[in-house]
């Protein structure tokens, strides 16, 4: 009995001996500066700066081969090298059964397949990668886009690097599917050094997991041993179970982006929650342990569940919540469709400053899509509606940079339903009596007015009662403009009497001055009576 306690004894020790060490290691580590890849160690990463939560606009671009692909479509097929594939029925990429529509099975091809047979012949003959070096983007000038997007008042801008057809923008050695080698332009490459130099921060996407199921049914028609490295392993449509090839192309596209380009963001599309842990894992500790070593702060945005909330920043694809939300948050979304569609139709300067502000008023962060030509220009329309948003913002800037969310986001009636993904949909027509608040520490309240206002503004949750100002208000001022503004506050509300000229037909901002009342006697002092 005695011999077996000792042995017990002697077990214990040793896995207490091995345990310690263990913990010894990743203390070693950790006080050496280094993240480790597991959770709780990146989980102490400063996910959201304050250079990010201040910049409220950046700016990225969805263009590659599909621009070209769309040319003389009707409508826009940004999943053009998924539904090219749809040769005989339309399938759903969830579930490889086909779509039903109206009640009924579908038993036609995609109209991108049909497009695509009159355009340029069968995939099987003429495949995605054949349409690759028809992308001679002989117009793109970094120098230029980056001074528009400057303008429009961006504070981060950058190409989607790799979107779903797994076609890198930037010069690479990984893959030989790149613009360097295609059409001699490193995209990547030359936009960060313009937009650099217009001190904006750089931000890199990536879309690339999802191209797992994007080219599946490729492999029906043009894939072949040779081209795996474009169109992946072959699989079924619905087997979302990635191979280790693919997850560490994966892995390796975004590390000689990190090395070679040292984007301050790295921004991804949905699906990589679908990739195995330990890629996310390796992925998040590399990039924030290239920070150390750059000396500077980086952000990772994802979607839906894709990496815990305490390693990034989560994104709303063409949405936004219903409130104030206490973490940090932004959104994609674009004035259109988010690759080049002829004759395309966009929001209005009105339309986007609205959304605009809204996000911000729930402490949220606009990422908006500019869909250049097939050619590299930017069209027209985008042009003058990024020059009207970055007018606006010169005026009314002081309201939107570098703020904070106030006690509630805003009042009036226009509201989200719900909130989350998608819910752009909803076709929100903000008016005089919608309005949001933002704030400057606890001196600075701003309210924008989300339409032009005919009568005198009567803003509710500044009343007395309503007890949400902590302070008084001492002055008012109307952002861009001198004019003496008339106001007075009662129990119910503030009214603020019309302006004789308002500075423009976008939202009208006031900037109100507040004076604290400071606590005494927390040093102990006397009471001042």
């Amino acid at each position: 009995m005695k011999i077996l306690k000792l042995t017990q004894i002697s077990v214990m020790l040793l896995l207490f001996i091995s345990v310690a060490c263990s913990t010894e290691d990743k203390v070693v580590e950790t006080n050496n500066g280094l993240y480790t890849e597991d959770w709780e160690s990146l989980s102490q990463v400063n996910e959201s700066p304050d250079w990010f939560q201040d910049a409220k606009l950046g700016i990225y671009t969805h263009w590659g081969p599909v621009s070209i692909a769309n040319q003389g479509m009707k409508k826009g097929a940004g999943w053009y090298g998924l539904n090219m594939y749809m040769d005989s029925v339309v399938v759903d990429w969830k579930t490889g059964k086909p779509v039903e529509k109206n009640g009924k099975l579908s038993n036609q091809p995609s109209s991108v397949f049909e497009h695509h047979l009159k355009a340029h012949g069968h995939p099987s003959k003429f495949g995605y990668k054949d349409l690759i070096p028809l992308f001679q983007p002989d117009k793109f000038d970094a120098k230029e886009w980056a001074q528009l997007f400057k303008k429009a008042g961006a504070k981060f801008a950058g190409p989607v690097a790799m979107h779903h057809d797994n076609f890198a923008m930037w010069d690479s050695k990984v893959t030989r599917w790149n613009l360097k080698k295609t059409a001699g332009i490193d995209a990547v490459g030359d936009l960060k050094k313009e937009i650099e130099k217009n001190d904006m921060k750089f931000i890199t996407s990536f879309h690339h997991a999802f191209t797992w199921v994007y080219f599946a049914r490729a492999h029906f028609h043009d894939a072949t041993k040779e081209t795996y490295d474009l169109y992946t392993d072959p699989h079924s449509i619905e087997n979302h179970k990635t191979s280790k090839r693919f997850q560490d192309e994966w892995f390796a596209k975004l590390k000689e982006v990190i090395d070679n380009y040292q984007p301050d963001i790295i921004w991804f599309d949905w699906w990589v929650e679908e990739l195995d842990e330990a890629y996310r894992k390796k992925f998040v500790a590399y990039y924030y342990n290239k920070a150390k070593e750059w000396n500077k702060e980086v952000v990772i945005n994802y979607k839906n569940n894709s990496f815990p909330a305490e390693t990034g920043v989560n994104d709303y694809e063409r949405g936004r919540p219903n409130k104030i939300k206490d973490k940090f948050w932004m959104t994609d979304t674009s004035p259109g469709a988010w690759f080049f569609r002829e004759n395309a139709k966009y929001v209005s300067p009105n339309k986007i400053v609205d959304v605009l502000i809204d996000i911000v008023s729930k402490n949220g962060l606009m990422l908006l899509n500019v869909p250049p030509n097939p050619d590299g220009s930017i069209p027209s329309e985008v042009k003058e509606l990024l020059i009207n948003l970055g007018e606006w913002l010169n005026v009314n800037g002081e309201g939107i940079y570098s703020t904070r969310p106030w006690t509630v986001f805003g009042e009036g009636p226009t509201r989200i339903k719900g909130g989350g993904h998608k819910v752009e949909n909803q076709k929100l027509e903000y008016k005089e009596n919608d309005i949001r608040f933002t704030k400057k520490g606890d001196s600075l309240l701003f309210a924008y007015i989300m339409d032009t206002p005919t009568k005198d503004i009567k803003i509710n949750s500044l009343g007395k009662k309503m007890t949400l100002l902590d302070g008084e208000i001492t002055d008012i001022e109307i952002l861009g403009s001198k004019e003496k503004v008339q106001w007075n506050i009662n129990d119910d509300c503030l009214t603020i009497k019309k302006p004789l000229k308002i500075p423009n037909d976008l939202a009208l901002g006031f900037k109100l001055k507040i004076k604290t009342v400071s606590e005494y006697g927390i040093g102990g002092e006397d009471d001042p009576e």
